[in-house]
């Protein structure tokens, strides 16, 4: 891995956090121009926090951010009766929520996405970490799932989104593999 984890200012790096994601994401300029205003709505959010993989030459290889879980943010309103119906809706409370983590093509499969996760968890005060990732058998999914998260709820709708998402939660620290 020859890049280094380390503290990001996401307002100020959106755009470039945003490639990051549009490259990994497949996100075309009008998804961008919406997420760009959520993100930086995101980070005004207390106890929100990002780290960015940065090369040698300083590019943007990867970032995750995420912020401690509450029940009022639009993410948990929409993801509440899943885990409810599943019996898993305690663990919106005392959460840190991994809102975005993404790895530029070229630098994934080489543990960035998951020192980027680890080290942003590590910092967290909560005793557990969820997340939604997209529901289907991906890599990502399979980092996650060896991080020690399992899957709380399944076939969960996103408004707009055109496939269904997963719920994962895990204790923390994560695991170590």
């Amino acid at each position: 891995m020859d890049v280094v984890i380390g503290p990001l200012d996401l307002t100020t790096h959106v755009d470039e956090a945003l490639a990051v994601q549009a490259a990994a994401f497949g996100l075309g300029p009008d998804e961008v121009a919406v997420r760009r205003q959520i993100v930086l709505r995101h980070m005004t959010y207390p106890g929100a926090r990002a780290l960015g993989a940065t090369t040698p030459d300083g590019r943007l290889a990867g970032f995750v951010y995420g912020m401690p879980n509450d029940r009022v943010h639009w993410w948990s309103t929409v993801v509440e009766p899943y885990l409810r119906a599943r019996g898993n809706d305690a663990w919106l409370d005392d959460s840190f929520v991994i809102t975005e983590l993404h790895v530029h093509p070229a630098h994934q499969n080489l543990g960035v996405g998951r020192a980027l996760i680890t080290t942003i968890t590590d910092g967290a005060a909560q005793p557990r970490s969820i997340l939604s990732a997209i529901d289907t058998d991906s890599p990502a999914r399979g980092l996650y799932r060896s991080l020690g998260y399992t899957d709380l709820a399944r076939q969960v709708l996103f408004p707009s989104a055109p496939k269904p998402y997963a719920v994962m939660g895990a204790p923390l620290p994560l695991l170590r593999r």
